[in-house]
């Protein structure tokens, strides 16, 4: 057992990274998805790097199941379970506050119509304390409605059981009796034992609206891998950027919601450590989409809470940006003017040049119009593009807006960078980040084509390609950590904490957090579990999250006062301002559980015999550059821009006056110069 192998399933391609332990060597593949049968695709990929999956001692994948079926609406058929007189919490949801004088403004749809959601008697106060015994005949009733129509999970949210879950522990209990393992049961306090009712909700209806389909997956995977002599367990990412086994992600399947871009980020952390730490902005641009996210001082930018299709979700979260741009998004006219995504060929039929019947012009046909794309080596020579129908879709467009076919390619690509320029700037510039200060991580399988002319848009200068940038996602992956999240309500104002109370709380998290590690089979040397707490000025409605050393701090003196600095200068760095003299309230305890692995210490790369590079006319400007196209296994030394590196995963565009040099990880540094 000598391979540990990782896998990014995308909307058009399926990457696989294998890191050989003995030897070091590193090899990526790719294969083409397969929407009717994902496992088809994965299978596919696989045998293109291990021949003998039993010889596999580590393996994981990213799975965007769960997030499809909320993207596409297709996922389970829920009723809800709530407090009586709460029924309407999750319908009334909350205003927007960002777009509060949008007079077109609507709330996403619920994903529970007010039909299915029922109630049932039993109260708890604010303190966890019963008001009255929970009402079980109600919950039988439910039960029975949930068999007899056919719903496929059932999310409870009672009120206060963040505080005290006992009234849910005994509704699961009763719905799981009576409905038995084919129905889904959530229960919000499981999915998230944090307050604010509504949020808190939306939760446990999200993880029981997609919990089926990723549940389905998983145990399908997991059957046909063993069926293959698969030996080990199956890995999953989570959005935190932390890894766990598929069977505790079939229980909280929720997790897995952004798991497969997320690999891109923890891709991101890796490289900025092998590039001496920093701030990282990481961009993966596919066939679909395009991803954005940020390492910051060499760790992931992770939030408590986010919102996703306009869902409130509670659960640490990688904070990504998601756009509709990739090199499969269509160009049409609108209005007389030129536009760019969202919507996407796919993987079938595809852009033009594919050649599998599609016929509207995209990123991919302006890339290969211009030159940028080598038609005979596109994906390692996984597929050789048709040029004709290409230059066809173009002129089409072209025709219809009046315009020069090469004049109209190089307006697609521009308009494209524009829109993923933008992307990047709601990420930094619209939280008071600066770009600039950042470098640009280009991944995914058009990433690098596009890296340098989306950093020159944003005055960035320092662009870095790693090694295998069509499947560094699934490279991400191998260098990530199990991680678990724990969490326990603990409201006090400044002068009420106890700090001993506040370490007790923490230690009992702790043991908590490296029982659940050990259950994930990591080695005791391999455990460590960091503390952090949510914090707000006495009044304030949102928090943010402060750093702990250890669970003993809380009990040390003059700790109270050293930790509302740390509030005000977090509170600084965020707003831009702060007020130490008011007192601070504690909100949430936060305990996580890092596992590590040991990380791929790849052979180094050794330039091959680097053989006279094809010459052709590139066009940048307007202009036409003659420009080399270079094998990226070749390169050795400084290369000047124009110039065009194929690889078996990417393409990299360096346009001219960039400078481009091979460090010694094997990624290709590119120094963008500004127009």
């Amino acid at each position: 057992m000598t391979y540990r192998v990782a896998m990014d399933i995308g909307g058009t391609f399926t990457d696989v990274v294998c890191y050989d332990e003995r030897s070091g060597a590193v090899v990526a593949a790719k294969a083409p998805s397969t929407p009717g049968d994902l496992a088809e695709g994965v299978f596919n990929a696989l045998g293109r790097v291990v021949a003998e999956p039993a010889r596999i001692s580590f393996f994981v994948h990213g799975t965007t199941q769960g997030l499809n079926a909320l993207l596409e609406r297709k996922g389970a058929r829920v009723l809800l379970l709530t407090s009586g007189g709460a029924r309407d919490v999750y319908q009334i949801a909350r205003g927007n506050r960002e777009r509060m004088f949008d007079l077109r403004y609507r709330k996403p749809v619920p994903l529970v119509p007010r039909a299915d959601i029922m109630e049932a008697a039993g109260r708890l106060d604010w303190r966890g304390e019963e008001l009255t015994p929970l009402d079980e005949p109600a919950v039988r009733h439910a039960a029975r409605r949930a068999r007899e129509e056919g719903f496929d999970a059932v999310a409870v949210s009672l009120l206060f059981s963040y505080a005290n879950p006992a009234h849910e522990i005994r509704a699961g209990q009763i719905l799981r009796e009576e409905l038995g393992p084919d129905v889904l049961v959530v229960l919000s306090h499981e999915v998230a034992r944090e307050w604010r009712e509504y949020e808190r909700t939306s939760s446990a209806v999200l993880e029981a609206y997609t919990g089926p389909v990723v549940r389905r997956y998983l145990a399908g995977i997991q059957e046909r891998f063993a069926g293959r002599g698969l030996g080990v367990p199956v890995h999953v990412m989570q959005s935190s950027g932390g890894l766990v086994n598929a069977g505790y992600a079939m229980r909280r399947p929720l997790q897995t919601l952004l798991s497969g871009p997320v690999g891109g980020t923890m891709g991101g952390v890796a490289a900025a450590r092998l590039l001496g730490g920093g701030n990282a902005i990481c961009v993966d641009m596919g066939g679909t989409s395009f991803d954005v996210s940020l390492v910051v001082g060499g760790r992931p930018d992770v939030s408590a809470e986010a919102r996703i299709e306009g869902y409130p979700v509670l659960m640490p979260i990688v904070n990504l940006h998601t756009i509709g741009a990739g090199g499969g998004s269509l160009a049409y006219a609108e209005a007389g003017a030129l536009r760019v995504g969202p919507e996407s060929a796919g993987a079938v039929p595809g852009p033009a040049c594919y050649g599998r019947g599609g016929t509207r012009a995209t990123v991919t046909d302006a890339n290969l119009v211009l030159g940028r794309v080598d038609p005979a080596w596109f994906a390692g020579g996984l597929m050789t593009l048709d040029t004709g129908a290409a230059e066809r879709a173009i002129a089409d467009l072209a025709g219809e807006l009046g315009m020069e076919p090469l004049r109209l390619a190089e307006g697609v690509c521009e308009v494209a960078n524009a829109k993923m320029a933008q992307a990047i700037r709601t990420l930094t510039v619209e939280h008071g980040v600066e770009p600039r200060e950042f470098t640009l991580v280009a991944f995914g399988g058009a990433g690098a084509m596009h890296a340098a002319f989306i950093a020159r848009e944003l005055g960035i200068t320092d662009v870095v390609v790693p090694r295998f940038p069509g499947a560094f996602s699934a490279w991400g992956m191998l260098e990530a950590d199990v991680r678990r999240d724990l969490t326990h309500p603990f409201f006090r104002p400044q002068a009420g904490v106890d700090g001993g109370e506040m370490a007790a709380r923490l230690r009992e998290l702790e043991e908590q957090a490296l029982t659940a590690l050990a259950g994930q089979g990591v080695p005791e040397d391999r455990r460590r579990v960091e503390h952090a707490v949510d914090m707000r000025y006495e009044g304030q409605d949102y928090t943010l999250t402060i750093p702990l050393r250890d669970a003993a701090e809380p009990g040390e003196p003059g700790f109270l006062a050293a930790l509302a600095a740390r509030y005000a200068e977090a509170h600084t760095g965020r707003y831009g301002h702060a007020t130490p003299e008011a007192p601070v309230e504690l909100v949430m305890l936060r305990s996580t559980g890092f596992g590590t692995f040991p990380k791929t210490s790849a052979a180094p790369q050794v330039a091959g015999r680097a053989q006279a590079p094809a010459v052709r006319d590139v066009i940048f400007n307007g202009e036409a550059h003659r420009t080399p196209v270079l094998r990226r296994a070749d390169l050795d030394g400084e290369l000047a821009g124009p110039a065009i590196v194929v690889e078996e995963t990417a393409t990299t565009v360096i346009p001219p006056g960039c400078r481009a040099t091979v460090d010694v990880n094997g990624f290709l540094l590119i120094k963008v110069n500004s127009l």
